[in-house]
């Protein structure tokens, strides 16, 4: 089992961004995480239906999230977070791809594992378990005890995609792919992408000046003129059917 869980992005400010995207696609916050405090982080959870957006960011110096804001040139995506079934299997296959875990997570119920983007390539590669409930909608100890009243759908409805860019996506697809320990799909003519119990991950070239890392995810929407309107007003931009909003771009479907 693997499933998409949650998406970090990382910010300069943490009020400005969570701000855009609670009025744009009608969110609302259900945790702030104080466990994060101990790497220089301040957060904020945002459900959408049984996924999570959350944002960080540093309120000291020297911390990566502060190097990864000067090095792609401010806000966008910052990890790929996903629900699996065995952390310690995964950390073993880590081990045997020589794949670097940076930082293992250990509160009770919940572990998990952060990879190194290094060896995986395009974003941080997180995989966790909580132990009260393995379900879609089950527990999640990152966005709190009770995040459930926080659920808004009436502008978007879930998360069904992420997409990172490189200049060579499809090592970094078979890169994911090995990793993951889930194959490529090969029915698909578009770009190399990895179906997950819930979501697709899309691998695809750069398409703007920020290098390597997270620049898309795809929503399904209820509200568009809602999404549309919000954005005009917070000066976000807007290209046809996307939003960016947080430095990433956001595809309304």
């Amino acid at each position: 089992m693997l499933r998409l869980r949650q998406i970090c992005l990382v910010a300069s400010e943490l009020e400005e961004a969570v701000n855009d995207l609670q009025a744009v696609f009608g969110l609302e916050t259900c945790f702030h995480d104080p466990n994060v405090a101990k790497y220089g982080l301040k957060n904020a959870l945002l459900p959408i239906g049984n996924k999570f957006l959350e944002v960080v960011t540093p309120f000291r110096d020297g911390t990566t999230v502060e190097r990864f804001l000067k090095r792609r040139g401010g806000n966008g995506g910052y990890m790929v977070i996903l629900q699996c079934d065995d952390v310690e299997e995964r950390e073993r296959r880590m081990q045997e791809l020589e794949v670097r875990v940076i930082n293992k997570l250990d509160y009770g119920p919940f572990q998990s594992i952060q990879m190194h983007p290094r060896d995986t390539g395009a974003a941080i590669i997180e995989t966790g378990t909580d132990s009260r409930g393995d379900g879609a909608d089950g527990p999640w100890h990152p966005a709190g005890d009770n995040w459930e009243p926080a659920v808004r759908t009436d502008v978007v409805s879930a998360l069904v995609a992420a997409e990172l860019q490189s200049d060579d996506p499809k090592t970094i697809a078979n890169r994911w792919s090995e990793v993951l320990d889930v194959p490529l799909d090969k029915n698909t003519e578009g770009p190399p992408t990895l179906k997950l119990e819930n979501a697709e991950l899309r691998f695809v070239d750069v398409t703007d000046d920020r290098g390597e890392g997270l620049g898309n995810l795809d929503l399904k929407t209820v509200n568009r003129t809602h999404i549309l309107q919000e954005a005009a007003a917070r000066s976000c931009e807007i290209d046809g059917d996307t939003v960016t909003v947080c430095g990433i771009r956001f595809k309304l479907l």
